[in-house]
């Protein structure tokens, strides 16, 4: 059994840990990072990349299909090649994941291809037999599908990794729960051509969003022919000779549906076990670990950050909290992270991105505060750009404290939604407020004078609408 001594150890490879493997280097600590399967965790190997990989593939294809109306022959019978789709975005995970590697042996981190447990004063136990000390330790172990107890998963029934990586076009498809990783394997399985139902339990699709956003989503969804189901659920399911039944109960009424394949996209839950948890003052709540705003948990010396440290389960998130923490541990000025300023974004077609307070909780906030606040919105159909590449359709709002002229939320939906909300995020960030927006020069012909012509329209200025 061998013993090796670092200041950081970080378990868990995903892009919170990996991140924070390569800061904590940066600083000049000696790192190690334990990662059980592939460099990238699931984000990179079966989550946000490849997923947005096989959502290109299907952007592709849609755009040879429409390609008559942009003045081009000959591409208008373009069909999905699905074996040719998921070995690219296999190759593109791959290639990122060997990036990922690299960059561990470029900043002198130790990798342990192993599982980890926390052995106490500071110890990890890996089940190679090897034992690793560290005065600190970060746990980014991330977090796995939810199972539904009506949908085992299995041949007929997807989690994500089945999702990603089918064998064939299912001709009819079930995608349970209508968030952004079921919205997005919703969009793409329709544009290669399955019959797609989609749905939530909740009263709108998309249930984090802005609820006229969310309600936009669900037209542009069902126009694409995506059946959408809201306030359902699926009580039961059972194998038949082709496909799954199941029975969906939607305001007390029980129906059934026979489809080839099913897609469970419930949510997640924390990677919480086999860490060696029950020993330590770490505690955890639904799945999650606790933390305060600096990414340390009940036991000194541990740390958890990323999709294991709970809401907002985003890549982003991770990394971001990967450098405050390493940062808070080396004993740099940091800050804690505000919710409100990290956006969402949803890779579905058309796609959704956000930052901040929808309306609805807006209002709310100026209820209990006594503030008063402008909404602005601008549809693209007034976007020159957006006229120009066929992709009018789509709205940008914005919602302001009217005193003050803080930015409180923003919210996208259009083709290019997740390029577009960075502008949002810098603004938040630096607290412009909307005059500072108002006298930003925008670039013209650009989709990103949409975001210009909403923070004008909140103050009754739009010059386009």
């Amino acid at each position: 059994m061998t013993k090796t001594v670092f200041d950081l150890i970080v378990v868990g490879g995903g892009p919170g840990g990996y991140v924070a493997a390569i800061r904590g280097a940066q600083l000049g600590m000696s790192v190690a990072l334990v990662e059980r399967a592939e460099l990238g965790g699931i984000c990179l190997n079966w989550g946000c990349i490849p997923t947005k990989a096989l959502l290109h593939s299907a952007t592709v294809l849609r755009a040879c299909r429409d390609a008559a109306h942009y003045g081009v022959a000959g591409a208008g019978d373009a069909r999905p090649d699905l074996a040719a789709m998921v070995a690219r975005s296999r190759k593109v995970a791959g290639r990122l994941g060997q990036g990922v590697a690299h960059l561990m042996k470029k900043n002198g981190v130790t990798v342990f291809a192993a599982s980890a447990k926390l052995a106490g004063s500071g110890t990890l136990a890996l089940d190679t037999g090897a034992t690793l000390s560290a005065k600190h330790i970060i746990l980014a172990t991330g977090a796995r599908a939810r199972e539904l107890p009506a949908l085992p998963v299995g041949e007929r029934i997807w989690a994500y990794r089945q999702a990603l990586a089918p064998a064939e076009i299912p001709k009819s498809l079930l995608v349970v729960g209508a968030g952004a990783i079921g919205a997005e394997f919703a969009s793409f399985y329709r544009a290669i051509g399955a019959d797609v139902t989609l749905i939530d339990m909740t009263p709108e699709i998309l249930p984090q969003e802005d609820v006229e956003i969310s309600q936009l989503a669900h037209k542009a969804f069902e126009k694409q022919g995506i059946r959408v189901l809201k306030q359902c659920a699926v009580t039961a399911s059972s194998p038949t000779a082709t496909g799954v039944k199941v029975t969906l109960e939607q305001q007390g009424k029980k129906t059934d549906l026979e489809v080839d394949r099913v897609i469970v996209a419930a949510g997640i839950v924390g990677n919480v076990e086999n860490l060696g948890l029950e020993n330590t003052r770490v505690k955890v709540e639904k799945t999650h670990i606790v933390t305060d705003d600096r990414c340390r948990t009940g036991e000194p010396g541990v740390y958890a950050i990323g999709d294991v440290a709970g809401a907002p389960w985003l890549a982003h998130k991770a990394s971001h909290e990967g450098v405050l923490c390493v940062e808070a541990i080396a004993g740099l000025p940091t800050h804690a992270i505000d919710p409100l300023r990290i956006p969402a974004c949803t890779y579905s077609y058309p796609q959704v991105a956000s930052i901040g307070m929808t309306e609805a909780r807006a209002r709310e906030h100026a209820k209990q505060s006594g503030v008063e606040i402008r909404i602005g919105k601008f549809t693209f159909a007034g976007n020159g750009k957006a006229i120009a590449m066929g992709e009018d359709q789509g709205l940008v709002k914005t919602v302001f404290d009217a005193k003050s002229g803080e930015l409180l939320g923003a919210h996208i939906i259009h083709p290019e939604a997740s390029e577009l909300i960075t502008g949002y995020g810098v603004a938040a960030s630096l607290e412009a407020t909307e005059e500072d927006l108002m006298h930003t020069v925008f670039a013209h012909p650009t989709l990103s004078e949409a975001l210009h012509e909403s923070v004008l329209s909140a103050f009754g200025r739009a010059l386009h609408a």
